[in-house]
Formats: C-alpha cells, sequence, structure tokens
C-alpha cells in the first residue's frame, strides 16, 4: 500500500452532492404568491406618489425568492436558510432602495447598511408621519423593500418544504396570509385616496380563489374520461365561485363601502412627534433683530421681485404670554401639523394660488431652526452637502407655510424653494364675502382693554372686510413706531404678552414696533370672531434690477392674516410707520439748591480693597462628571456587523448544545444494545447533516451500502486518518479501498448487537462509538469547508426521517412496516 500525502480537495463534487433539484411543481406556487404581493405592494402608491418604490418593492421579491431556493437546493436549515437571506438583504438593499447612498451606486457602505436596518425597524413608524409624497428619510424606501423580501422569503420556504410534502387547499390558504397582510399594509399606511382598489381587490380575490380550487388533484384511480370530467367540473365550478364572489364583492362594496372621508389610514390617527412649542416662539425673539442683528446679513435671496415678503413662521396660538406656534395638543383639523417631508411639498387647501417663485436662500448669520421662504412652496431643495446632511429632519406645516429644521440652520446652507404666491384681493371684491370658517388653536387671556379697543375701533362698520380694515387704519394712524433703542425718542418695552398689551393701549400714546401691533390686532379679531394668526418674516427692499438682495436684521417684520371663505389668508399690516412720537408737556420741578454740608472723611476699609475675586475654573470638573457616551458611529457599527455576527454564532451554539445533547443521550442511557443502535444513529444522522441522502427506508447494510457508495463517487472514500504525536491528525489518500471510511462494519456491529440476544460489553459500546465518530470525522474532514459550515446548522433525527419526506413521496407510517428484509443479508433490521 502506497500513500499520497497530499490535502484531499473534493470541493466540487462535494458542493454538487450537497444540491438537490428545485422541485417543479411549487414554480406554479411561488409564481402566484409573487403576483398577488405585486399587486399588494402597489398600494404604497398612495404613500410615495409614483412608481419609484416599486424598484425596491420587485427588488425584494427578487432577493427573497432566490434565497429562499438557493436555500432549499443547498439542503440549508431553516436557520441558515434565514441568516443566508439575511446577508443578501444586506448586499442587494443597497442598489435596490439608496443608490445615491451607496458606493459607486451599487456596493454596501456603511450609511446604507445603517439605512437598511433602521427603514426595517422604524420605517414603519415614519411613514405614517409622513407628509405625503415621502420622499425622505433617505432610508424609506426600505419599507417596500423589507416587506416584499419578508413575504416572499417566507412563502418559498413554506411552500417548498411545507406545501411540497401534503398539496391541499388549506395548507396553500396559509401561504396566502404574507401578500393579504402586504396588500392591507398598503391601505393602511397610505392616504384617504385610493389607487385602483377596486381592480386590484378583485383582481387578487380571484387569482387567488382559482389558485387554492386548482390545488385540489384529481383522484389518481380516475380513468382518462373521468378525470376530464373532473377537469370540466372543476373549471366550471372554480369559474361559477369566482363570478359569485366577484358579484357579491360589488355589490357589498357598493353597499357597504366608507365614503372617501371615512377611509381610515394610520397616518390621520397619529399625532407627527414634532413639537414646535419644544423650541422658543419665533415673534419672542423680534426685537433681538432689530437690537443685535440690525446691520448683520442674515441670508440672501436670489429670484424674488420687488413687493415680495419672507416668510418665517405663522402662530396661531396664544396664552397671554406669547404667540407660538400651534402644539400637537392643540392641532385642529384646519391644521394639518408638521409632518416629515421631502423635496415635494403641499399646498394649502385654502388659497387662491397667484403668481410663482423661484428662489435661491443660502444662510450667512441666521441660526435658527424656522427655514425663511417665499410664499407657499411646493418643492425645497437643499442645494448642497452641508445642508443635503440633514434633509431628513426637515419638517413642514402645508396649512400654514411654515418649515422647520429640526436640527437648525447654519452657516453655508442653501437650499432653493418652488413656490406659489397668495392671489391678491381687492377690498370691494370681500364685501360680500364672509371669513372662512377655520378651526384655530385657542386664544386665552385676552386683557379686556384689547376687548374694548376693538369694539372701539370697529365702530359701525359691518362686513368683517370693513371691520378689520377700520382697526388697522386706528392702529396704524394712531400709534407710534418705536423698537426700543438708544436712539429712539421714547422707550418702547418688548414682549406682546397680556401686560405689554395692557401697557400699549393705556399709555398716554400707542408706542410699540411690529411685534406688539400685530398681536394686538390678530387678538382684537380673534374677539371679534374672525380666524386670525401673527406671522413673522422680513421686508427688505428689493429693486426692479436687483437680483439678489442681502437681508440684514433691520428688515424684520410681522404681519396679521385672516381667513375669508374661497379666497384664502389675507394680509394686514398695522404697524404705524409714523416715529416722530410726541413729548408730553407736563413740567418738570424746579431743583432748589440745598445749603452745603462738610462730609465726613472716608472711613472705608481699604483692606477691603486689597481683596481681589477668585474665579476657579471648574469646567475640567464638570468634565469629569459628565459620563461616558458611546458616540454614535459606535451604536450603527456595533448593529450592522454585531446583530448578524450575534444571530449567526448564537444560532451554531444553539445547534452545537443540541447536537451534544442528543449524542448525550444516546452514548450513556439504555442497554448495551441500544448504545450500540445509538452510535450507529448517531453516525448516519451526522453524515445525513452533511449533505448526504441517507435512506430512510432500509436495512442497515442497505443504509451503509448506499452511503459507501456516495462516498465513493464523492471522492471521499479512499481517505484516512494519519496520527502523529508530533503535529495534527491529518487526512490523506490511500490506494486501498479496505483502509478509508468504511461504514458496512458498523452495520453488522450493530445488527450482532442488537439481535443476538446476549449483554453487549462496555468495550464493544466504546468501539462503536469510536468507529462512528471516526468516520463522521473523516468524511468531514475531508468535505469543503462551506460543506462542513452548513453541517452546523442542519440537525437530523431518525424519528424526523420517518415522518417527513419533502420530496414528495409518502411517508411511512411506522418503522415495522419500512422495514424491507433482504434475503441473504444477516441481521436484516430497520434502524
Amino acid at each position: 500500500m502506497t500513500e499520497t500525502l497530499a490535502p484531499v480537495q473534493p470541493a466540487a463534487p462535494a458542493a454538487q452532492a450537497a444540491t438537490r433539484a428545485f422541485p417543479s411543481q411549487v414554480w406554479p406556487d411561488i409564481a402566484i404568491l409573487s403576483i398577488l404581493s405585486l399587486l399588494g405592494v402597489i398600494g404604497y402608491e398612495t404613500s410615495f406618489g409614483d412608481h419609484n418604490f416599486l424598484i425596491a418593492g420587485v427588488g425584494g421579491l427578487v432577493v427573497g425568492t432566490a434565497f429562499g431556493v438557493l436555500g432549499y437546493m443547498l439542503r440549508l436549515g431553516i436557520v441558515t436558510n434565514v441568516l443566508a437571506a439575511l446577508l443578501g438583504y444586506f448586499l442587494f438593499g443597497s442598489v435596490l432602495t439608496m443608490p445615491a447612498q451607496s458606493l459607486l451606486g451599487f456596493v454596501p457602505s456603511l450609511e446604507t447598511l445603517a439605512g437598511l436596518a433602521l427603514g426595517a425597524v422604524w420605517g414603519w413608524a415614519d411613514i405614517v408621519t409622513l407628509q405625503t409624497p415621502v420622499e425622505a428619510p433617505y432610508y424609506i424606501p426600505v419599507v417596500p423593500y423589507f416587506a416584499t423580501w419578508l413575504v416572499a422569503l417566507v412563502g418559498t420556504m413554506l411552500a417548498s418544504r411545507w406545501l411540497a410534502v401534503r398539496r391541499s387547499p388549506a395548507r396553500a390558504s396559509v401561504l396566502l396570509i404574507g401578500p393579504a397582510l402586504l396588500f392591507l399594509s398598503g391601505i393602511l399606511l397610505g392616504t384617504d385616496e385610493t389607487y385602483f382598489a377596486g381592480v386590484r381587490g378583485v383582481a387578487f380575490a380571484v387569482i387567488a380563489l382559482i389558485w387554492l380550487g386548482w390545488r385540489r388533484s384529481a383522484a389518481p384511480s380516475a380513468s382518462d374520461s373521468g378525470a376530464r370530467r373532473l377537469r370540466r367540473r372543476k373549471l366550471t365550478g372554480t369559474g361559477m365561485l369566482v363570478i359569485g364572489a366577484v358579484l357579491v364583492g360589488a355589490l357589498a362594496g357598493t353597499a357597504l363601502a366608507p365614503t372617501q372621508p371615512d377611509r381610515f389610514v394610520l397616518r390621520e390617527e397619529i399625532t407627527p412627534p414634532f413639537d414646535p412649542l419644544a423650541f422658543p416662539s419665533p415673534l419672542a425673539g423680534f426685537r433681538s433683530y432689530t437690537k443685535d442683528l440690525a446691520d448683520t446679513p442674515i441670508f440672501t435671496a436670489t429670484g424674488l421681485e420687488p413687493g415680495d415678503v419672507i416668510r418665517l413662521a405663522s402662530m396661531d396660538s396664544y396664552d397671554g404670554r406669547l404667540w407660538n406656534v400651534a402644539g400637537p395638543d392643540e392641532m385642529t383639523s384646519s391644521d394639518g401639523g408638521f409632518s416629515l417631508v421631502g423635496e415635494t411639498l403641499k399646498l394649502p387647501s385654502l388659497m387662491r394660488a397667484g403668481g410663482e417663485r423661484t428662489a435661491e436662500i443660502e444662510i450667512s448669520g441666521y441660526d435658527d431652526v424656522w427655514l425663511p421662504g417665499v410664499g407657499y412652496p411646493t418643492r425645497l431643495t437643499f442645494e448642497n452637502s452641508a445642508s443635503a446632511d440633514n434633509a431628513g429632519d426637515l419638517r413642514y406645516n402645508s396649512a400654514t407655510g411654515t418649515a422647520v429644521l429640526t436640527s437648525g440652520a447654519s452657516e453655508g446652507y442653501r437650499y432653493s424653494i418652488d413656490s406659489t404666491l397668495q392671489k391678491g384681493v381687492d377690498d370691494d371684491d370681500l364685501i360680500e364675502t364672509p371669513t372662512a370658517q377655520v378651526d384655530l388653536a385657542p386664544v386665552e387671556n385676552t386683557p379686556d382693554v384689547v376687548v374694548a379697543k376693538a369694539q372701539e375701533f370697529a365702530g359701525t362698520a359691518e362686513t368683517p372686510i370693513e371691520q378689520l380694515r377700520a382697526i388697522e387704519t386706528a392702529l396704524k394712524t394712531q400709534g407710534f413706531l418705536s423698537h426700543g433703542l438708544a436712539s429712539d425718542a421714547v422707550p418702547s418695552r418688548a414682549g406682546h404678552g397680556a401686560d405689554r398689551m395692557i401697557e400699549l393701549f393705556t399709555r398716554s400714546q400707542m408706542i410699540g414696533d411690529e411685534e406688539q401691533y400685530a398681536s394686538a390686532m390678530a387678538l382684537m379679531a380673534r374677539h371679534l370672531g374672525y380666524p386670525s394668526r401673527v406671522v413673522m418674516g422680513f421686508a427688505p427692499e428689493i429693486g426692479d434690477d436687483d437680483d439678489s438682495v442681502e437681508v440684514v436684521g433691520d428688515d424684520v417684520t410681522a404681519w396679521v392674516e385672516v381667513a375669508f371663505d374661497g379666497v384664502g389668508w389675507v394680509p394686514f399690516h398695522p404697524t404705524p410707520d409714523e416715529t416722530d412720537i410726541p413729548q408730553d408737556q407736563t413740567p418738570k420741578p424746579k431743583t432748589e439748591p440745598q445749603p452745603q454740608v462738610r462730609q465726613p472723611p472716608r472711613s472705608d476699609n481699604e483692606d477691603e480693597d486689597l481683596l481681589t475675586a477668585v474665579e476657579i475654573d471648574d469646567s475640567d470638573d464638570e468634565k469629569k462628571e459628565q459620563p461616558f457616551v458611546i458616540p454614535l458611529w459606535a451604536w450603527i457599527t456595533a448593529g450592522v456587523v454585531g446583530i448578524p455576527l450575534l444571530l449567526f454564532f448564537g444560532a451554531m451554539l444553539v445547534f452545537a448544545l443540541l447536537k451534544a445533547r442528543r449524542r448525550s443521550r444516546r452514548r450513556n442511557r439504555g442497554s448495551g444494545d441500544r448504545r450500540v443502535a445509538g452510535a450507529w444513529d448517531e453516525m448516519t444522522d451526522e453524515f445525513a447533516e452533511l449533505g448526504f441522502d441517507v435512506p430512510r427506508i432500509g436495512s442497515r447494510r442497505q443504509v451503509a451500502a448506499a452511503i459507501e457508495q456516495q462516498l465513493h463517487e464523492q471522492g471521499l472514500g479512499d481517505v484516512r486518518a494519519v496520527h502523529s504525536d508530533t503535529g495534527p491528525v491529518r487526512v490523506v489518500r490511500t490506494d486501498a479501498p479496505a483502509s478509508g471510511i468504511r461504514v458496512m462494519p458498523l452495520a453488522d456491529a450493530t445488527d450482532r448487537a442488537v439481535f443476538d440476544g446476549q449483554e453487549v460489553d462496555e468495550a464493544v459500546v466504546e468501539q462503536s462509538w469510536a468507529e462512528a465518530l471516526e468516520s463522521v470525522g473523516l468524511a468531514r474532514a475531508a468535505s469543503g469547508r462551506l460543506r462542513r459550515l452548513f453541517s452546523r446548522f442542519r440537525i437530523r433525527s431518525k424519528r424526523d426521517w420517518a415522518k417527513v419526506d419533502i420530496s414528495g413521496a409518502k411517508p411511512a407510517k411506522s418503522a415495522k412496516s419500512a422495514t424491507r428484509v433482504q434475503p441473504g443479508e444477516a441481521g436484516a433490521a430497520t434502524s
């Protein structure tokens, strides 16, 4: 005998033997499930507004189905198949959902991997708070991708591993749960509008019913003519069932379907998470612009025309201290609230469109969260990387035209706005026009003097526009403008709370600026029952030839808007232009000279002058007291890398413990003959886990012959182990087949121990287990790495083989009925 110490290279044939053909009868089932899933995912169109999401949805179907088929063909266990599918989910998800964030457009990056994880977990919560069409955050296309991937993977695995065992309509109906849930999610995550709901629903029902009907196979004993008759009856019955279902569904849908406003969608039931009350009121910082930033460039606007004003924020809630943007608790039916949006923005329902603007704004000295804009934006696009990185923080209230960047706008941010302006209306056209019925946030703690002045200024005017113009005129002509600067003749206190409103109307002269006058008129309009709000913004001087204008703090302004029915929000500017405030004529008392008194000498403690306060810098102590915070990139890396590794090695550990428990029970429990039989069972189970086709029915010699035949076909039968005291065990080839992996001797020894009727010695038990483990160890060592890895996630048992046959053959009813004793084979018995 000669030996060749070259390592065994059986990778190619071993990989081929570890695979099996996919059942042809399962392909129609997978096709039907894919069609039904596609009908379901199309319902996401109402949320996304276009069909770009179909790339992610169809991609998820392909990836999930492909890995379900691949797992069956490679004989992967369920856990291994799921882990492999997760790898495919992250591998192909970047190019299908976030190509812009991928490296070279298709290579996964850390950002896309994090997005695939975040989208699968948080995308469902985000999508119901987004303003449609949803375009942000960047990972939102992961929602349809993950949904179709999950449905396709589970459906394919069930169809090939469970439905193929017994093809019954009851089992097939279970597979419809995934596509049905996908169809339902398209409704719940959508909007009040529908997308071919009737056509999709009827098509879904018809395809599902026909598929379930044809799952019932004809009797195998029927003749050709009988089979044809059964086929005709099945076709007729299925057709009648489908027609009846369509008719009943159409009639019931017409009679019972809710009206359009009553359509139940989750986004109408969930309050958006953004709370504007977490940020200071924009109007509260009005004086900071006129005092501290009067000559400081705030931002540069391009594309404006003379007369355009820049909106910053609209405030419709007053609590006696501040005008503020309505919070979630005060949000009404007419206020859609702030929603997470993409580039496309909705116009308010209450407006009459006038002109259009395309403006570009570049931030310089502005550092707040409220984004300046023109009119009512329809599209907002961040133009540079500094601002685009925070595009996911954009929130927008379409009812008020207010945009917020929750992370705050900083110097260098640049964005462009496509806007629609409110059409101007003459007062003569509003004489017969009532104010709109708009539910606004409440106004509380209005001072009595404001109420009295509202009635006084409105006078005998009757129509809403006449009363509002009368109030505007009275404030503008009877008051005086003062920002409270040192250069102003009379001081003017900042603020617009109830105390400041009382001071405005109880002094001998009304003195204030836009903050006070706009607040006062809005309160008066609310008292008269008119829907009003305060708007803060900027009114720079724009020339006819100015391409761009530099807005400074002194350009800040505020005005009032009142909603008119069918017209929209009409602006009012009650702030006076007069700054020459008349002085009070009350003469000042004359001062009388006092006799001079000699002052006593100073008795100050000079020692105290020598003492100076010592400032102790405790910033280091504060830093030491702050707890250690793990950075965000570490969490993302741990989630993207650690979670898959934890799943992989955790599953491997679970399978290893189960196999160790199985081996221990077989080796240590029972009499000697049962322990020898346990060695045989352990060996055949581990061969099956390595991918060998171990027969379920037959004698031990037949099973051993089948295993040895596969070993020789795959080039694994002529290997043996070489032991060395100085190194590890090596696997080498030998030209003597009797010295390679031999299974037949253990089969014979097991039959003798089981059927001999004598007590089995402990030495025989240990020898049987040693031979079994050595045979499996040789086969495992000679197999390829991928095959060994897959075997770690497979677990088989003799009981499973007697019950399950995914190839479609009927399982044996019992071990006795499975016994087939061959003549001439000593000790033939089932395993």
